[in-house]
C-alpha cells in the first residue's frame, strides 16, 4: 500500500504534469490562432483548438454586432447545429447575452435554477438543456462575443476547474478575431471610396475583370450599368460643395442598399457610378437600371435650408459577350450608351446593341 504522503506527492506530480501539458497546449493555440488574419480562417482554428483542449460534445460561439449588441451564433458543434447557425439574440438575451453584457465568465450547473437562462432557443431548436459554462471574449475591456459550451440532461456537469483554461482559450480567441477584423477593415480602406462606401474605381477594375474572366469560363453573361448624375454641377453651384458631396455619398448608399448581394458597385469617379452584374443579361439589367432610376427619383435630397433636391441621372447598360469581347470594350460600350442617354434628354436608361441605342425612359417623365 503506497503511503498517504506518497500518493500525495503523485497528485502534485500529476497535477504538474497536466497543468505544463496545459501550458504547452495553449502556447500552441497562441500560435495557431494569431498565424492567420482571415476571420473564417480563425474561427475554424478557434473550433479545432477548442476540441483538442477541452472536448466539449456541444459548444457554440458567438460574435457581438458592434452596432445592435445581439449576438450571432457563427460556429455551433451540436445535433441541431444547423439550426442555430445565424440565429441572433438580442442584447442580454439569456446566459450568452449576460456574458457579453457583463464581460464576466459564468457556469450555471443547474440552469432551471437560474433566473438568466432563457429556454427560448432551446425550445426553439428542440433541444434540452441542462447546464452551461460560458466565458466571454474580451480585448482591451470590449467584449467580441462568447465562448459557450451546453450540457444536456443526463450529461455530467461541467468540471470547474476547466473555466481558467476556457477563459485563457477565450482570450486567445478575442484576439485573434480583433486582429483578423482589424486587418480586414485596412484591406476594405485600400479598395473602398470614402466619401461613399462603394469600391474604388481602382477595385472596380479588377472586380469586372475578374466577372468576364469567369463570365467566358462558364458560357454565361456579365452587364455593365454605368449612371452619371444630371446637371450636378447646378447643385455644387447653388447650394455648394458640403451638400454636393452629401448628395454623391446618399446615392453612393442608396445604390448599396439596392443592389444584389452578388452584384458590386463603385464610384468610377466625380458623380459617375458603375454596377457590375454577374449572371446577368441585357433584358435583366435594363429592369436593373429602370428599378434604380425609380430609387432615385423617390428618394428625399435636401439642401442645408430643408429645400428639396430633384435628382435624376443617366443611364448605360451594356452587356458580354453581346455588345463586347472583353473588359475594355465592356466599359466602352456602357460609357458610351451613358453619354448618348444624356444627349438624348437625360433621366433615362440607354443600352448598346451592335453600335445603337434604345432609350427607356422613365413613366411620366
Amino acid at each position: 500500500m503506497v503511503p498517504a504522503h506518497l500518493r500525495n506527492n503523485e497528485d502534485v506530480v500529476d497535477l504538474l504534469s497536466r497543468r505544463n501539458a496545459e501550458m504547452a497546449s495553449l502556447l500552441e493555440i497562441g500560435k495557431t490562432l494569431t498565424s492567420s488574419l482571415e476571420l473564417r480562417d480563425v474561427l475554424k482554428g478557434i473550433m479545432a483548438q477548442l476540441e483538442r483542449l477541452l472536448q466539449p460534445q456541444i459548444w457554440s460561439l458567438l460574435l457581438k454586432d458592434e452596432e445592435t449588441g445581439e449576438l450571432t451564433f457563427e460556429i455551433a458543434v451540436s445535433p441541431v447545429s444547423n439550426d442555430l447557425k445565424g440565429m441572433r439574440l438580442q442584447p442580454g438575451q439569456g446566459v450568452a447575452g449576460w456574458v457579453a453584457q457583463q464581460g464576466e465568465a459564468l457556469l450555471i450547473p443547474d440552469v432551471s435554477k437560474d433566473t438568466r437562462f432563457d429556454n427560448s432557443v432551446a425550445i426553439a431548436v428542440d433541444y434540452p438543456v441542462s447546464s452551461i459554462a460560458c466565458v466571454p471574449l474580451k480585448i482591451r475591456e470590449r467584449v467580441l462575443g462568447v465562448l459557450e459550451l451546453i450540457g444536456v440532461d443526463g450529461s455530467e456537469p461541467f468540471n470547474p476547474e476547466n473555466m481558467p483554461l476556457l477563459g485563457a482559450l477565450a482570450d486567445f480567441a478575442a484576439i485573434a478575431i480583433d486582429n483578423a477584423r482589424n486587418y480586414q477593415r485596412i484591406s476594405e480602406l485600400v479598395i473602398t471610396d470614402d466619401l461613399t462606401g462603394l469600391y474604388n474605381a481602382r477595385h472596380f477594375h479588377e472586380l469586372l475583370e475578374y466577372e468576364v474572366v469567369r463570365a467566358k469560363r462558364y458560357g454565361s453573361q456579365v452587364s455593365l450599368l454605368f449612371l452619371d448624375l444630371d446637371h450636378f454641377k447646378e447643385v455644387n453651384d447653388t447650394y455648394g460643395h458640403l451638400v454636393g458631396s452629401r448628395v454623391i455619398a446618399e446615392v453612393g448608399h442608396l445604390i448599396r442598399r439596392h443592389i444584389r448581394s452578388a452584384d458590386r458597385a463603385a464610384r468610377y469617379g466625380g458623380d459617375e457610378y458603375v454596377i457590375v452584374l454577374p449572371n446577368t443579361g441585357k433584358q435583366g439589367a435594363l429592369s436593373a437600371a429602370t428599378k434604380m432610376l425609380e430609387r432615385l427619383h423617390e428618394h428625399s435630397f435636401q439642401a442645408d435650408s430643408g429645400e428639396q433636391i430633384t435628382m435624376t441621372a443617366s443611364f448605360g447598360v451594356a452587356t458580354y459577350p453581346d455588345d463586347a469581347p472583353n473588359k475594355t470594350e465592356l466599359i466602352r460600350a456602357a460609357d458610351t450608351a451613358m453619354y448618348d442617354a444624356k444627349e438624348g434628354g437625360r433621366n433615362g436608361v440607354c443600352s448598346f446593341e451592335n453600335d445603337f441605342i434604345k432609350k427607356y425612359e422613365m413613366p411620366g417623365k
